[in-house]
This record gives structure tokens, C-alpha cells and sequence, in this order.
């Protein structure tokens, strides 16, 4: 039997992401539950027709809600874009909260801040650096250091958000959520964008180890 949703993914930063998240809502509500759809990106699978109807962009991953099917949608709600599949699946399935605050409220405002950071910056420039020094045709040691050089300034970023905090966004030292899964999945390649080491980032390097040793992280890791 079909499960309420369909997670479309591959093994990257971007997937787990949205794995992350629905195993951390699984274990906090129980009554969640979606299958999972592997893509092979090597073969532009996520190229085809069927793929463009639910994401134009012909990205990984998207997010369908079968138990919210449209006129347009028949077969279920589709979301794409990864951090806009993180919001959808909080509004809708975390009722108590626990990964997101209130409406309106500065730590609400503090978390999309957050958010935003990382989708604009976090992402895009560790994939260019991941793709200059892994993936390009030719060695472009321009393109090796610009990029490598913008991660090493956006991990000072988030170094500096997290002194004195466990997590991102909260009261005290904060609690885990959507900011933090949000970001969470590319530092655990660092070493892949140049960064070898994150003792220069002591903060950055104890929240990463803190959310690393989360059961459902394990398991969202573990996907597809």
C-alpha cells in the first residue's frame, strides 16, 4: 500500500536534507511515513517529462503528498526546491511545533534568515567548489580558490552564529530545526569543498558532531 508520501531523491546533500527531516519527524510523531524513489542522476532521469511535471527545474528532490492530491495534481502535491520541501513539511505535518517556532515570531524570522543564508549561499557556492575541484573537465585553479575560499567565509558565518549555542535558532542555546537541517547536510562534505579540517570552526565542528549522533540523522543519511 502506498504510503501518505513519495520522496524523489539521490544521495546528496540537497536529499538528505528532506530525509533528515522526515526521519526526525517520524520519530518525534510516529504517524508519519513515505516511500522512496531513487534517481539516477547519471542517467538525466530526472530530465524526462514525467519528472518536469512535478519539478520544471528537473532537479532532485521533490516531495509528493498523496493525501493532498489537486485538480492539476491528481496522483498528489508536489514541492520542489529542498528548503521549500522542509517548510512545507513542517507547516503541515509538525503540529506541536517542534521544529519550528511561531507564527510571526522573531525566532520564526531568525530560522527563514537562517534558511535563506544557506540555500543562497551555503549550497550554491560548495557545489561550485565540489564541481571545480571533483567534477570540471580541465583544472581551473581560479574556480578551485574562489569557491573554496567563499566556503572557508560562509563557515566563519555560521561559526559565529553558533557561539555560545547548540543549535541555530532558539531560546538559550537554541533547539534543532529547519535551520539547522536546512545546512546541516553540506558541511558533512567539507572536506570535499577543500576544507580538511574544522578546527578553525570549533562551534560549527561541535554542531555538526552534535546533529551527526541524532538517531534520525543516521537514518535520513542512510536514504535513498
Amino acid at each position: 500500500m502506498s504510503k501518505p508520501l513519495v520522496l524523489y531523491t539521490a544521495a546528496t546533500p540537497n536529499g538528505h536534507k528532506v530525509s533528515i527531516m522526515l526521519e526526525e519527524l517520524k520519530a518525534a510523531y510516529g504517524n508519519i511515513d513515505y516511500d522512496v524513489e531513487k534517481i539516477n542522476l547519471t542517467t538525466n532521469v530526472q530530465k524526462e517529462p514525467w519528472f518536469i511535471a512535478m519539478n520544471p527545474n528537473g532537479r532532485i528532490p521533490v516531495l509528493v503528498d498523496r493525501s493532498h492530491p489537486t485538480a492539476a495534481q491528481p496522483n498528489g502535491f508536489p514541492v520542489f526546491e529542498s528548503a521549500a520541501i522542509l517548510l512545507y513539511l513542517v507547516q503541515k505535518y509538525d503540529k506541536e511545533g517542534k521544529f519550528k517556532f511561531e507564527s510571526g515570531s522573531d525566532e520564526e524570522s531568525q530560522m527563514l534568515q537562517w534558511i535563506f543564508f544557506a540555500h543562497g549561499g551555503v549550497g550554491p557556492m560548495q557545489g561550485q567548489s565540489h564541481h571545480f575541484r571533483h567534477y570540471a573537465p580541465e583544472d581551473v585553479p581560479y574556480g578551485k580558490k574562489r569557491y573554496g575560499d567563499e566556503v572557508v567565509r560562509l563557515y566563519g558565518v555560521l561559526d559565529i552564529g553558533l557561539q555560545g549555542r547548540d543549535y541555530l535558532v532558539g531560546p538559550g542555546a537554541g533547539k534543532l530545526s529547519v535551520a539547522d537541517v536546512n545546512v546541516m547536510p553540506w558541511l558533512r562534505y567539507h572536506d570535499r569543498a577543500g576544507v580538511e579540517t574544522l578546527d578553525a570552526f570549533p562551534n560549527l565542528k561541535a554542531w555538526l558532531n552534535r546533529l551527526l549522533e541524532r538517531e534520525a540523522v543516521k537514518a535520513g543519511i542512510a536514504v535513498p
